[in-house]
């Protein structure tokens, strides 16, 4: 099968995506008690991150140049993405594993849409979006205690590089969860990736040089993703490399995500054969 052709104009797709939102909203409400539950266990997690951090510098003033409110405000960037990670994208592409064994994938391929929008942006994770607000709460407030008072051109800075970090993260996923269509599940693979979330919540000048700090900064870069956007913010930001890191990775790993795709499509032959 080949991948779908393209010439969906973008407010064809905009009007979709709304239906698709209202179908997640209706079907959050229907587990209310399990929404809520969901809301609170992610708020006690971040708690803990920020209460891990206290107890740290509660024995040093600063690490690798670091202060606390630093840390507090990276924190706050890292639990901001991995939310947005969350509402948007999360559920939709550890479901692909179960759309290509179910067969459910060949419907989609026949609908007159972009499949990888479909099978990217299916479901919305409503929770996500409250958690994420809690996280900017934080980042103002860390943002406070360290007298920042940023730009518009550095406020416009971070809104670009979260998107880039946004796009770098989704298109890892996404070429991880490809995998599902030689292997049929993948699941295990795309929680592992979304468990390495924990490493950008720590300052890339902590790590060493060395091959676990090179993987993490370009194979896997988590220590690019929040790190950068966060540099903006707090004037922190060494070179413009950086920039041009987190901004390259993010292309290239799309691209590197929609070759594999179209290729992957290309070589499936349906649940049915």
């Amino acid at each position: 099968m080949t991948p779908n052709p393209p010439g969906n104009t973008f407010g064809r797709l905009l009007s979709l995506y709304a239906a698709m939102w209202r179908n997640s909203v209706t079907r959050e409400m229907s587990f209310k008690a399990n929404f809520l539950l969901w809301i609170v266990v992610e708020l006690l997690w971040f708690a803990l991150q920020l209460a891990f951090m206290s107890v740290l510098y509660s024995h040093t003033d600063s690490i690798a140049g670091w202060s606390k409110w630093e840390v507090v405000l990276l924190v706050g960037c890292s639990n901001f993405l991995q939310q947005l990670f969350t509402a948007f994208f999360l559920t939709n592409l550890t479901d692909i594993s179960e759309h290509i064994r179910t067969g459910r994938l060949d419907f989609m391929l026949l609908l007159p849409v972009n499949t990888r929008f479909l099978v990217s942006l299916r479901k919305v994770d409503l929770g996500a979006y409250i958690n994420a607000a809690c996280a900017v709460a934080v980042m103002v407030y860390a943002a406070h205690r360290l007298h920042l008072h940023p730009t518009a051109l550095q406020l416009a800075g971070f809104a670009v590089l979260c998107a880039a970090g946004l796009t770098l993260h989704y298109s890892l996923m996404f070429l991880l969860s490809g995998i599902a269509f030689w292997t049929v599940r993948a699941q295990g693979i795309v929680y592992g990736y979304y468990n390495l979330f924990n490493i950008a919540r720590l300052p890339d000048a902590a790590f060493p040089r060395g091959a676990f700090k090179a993987v993490f900064t370009f194979v896997l870069p988590m220590l690019v993703v929040s790190n950068v956007p966060t540099k903006v913010l707090a004037a922190r930001l060494e070179s413009p490399w950086e920039l041009a890191l987190l901004l390259g990775m993010a292309a290239l790993w799309y691209g590197l995500s929609e070759a594999f795709w179209r290729y992957s499509l290309r070589h499936y032959t349906s649940a049915s054969s």
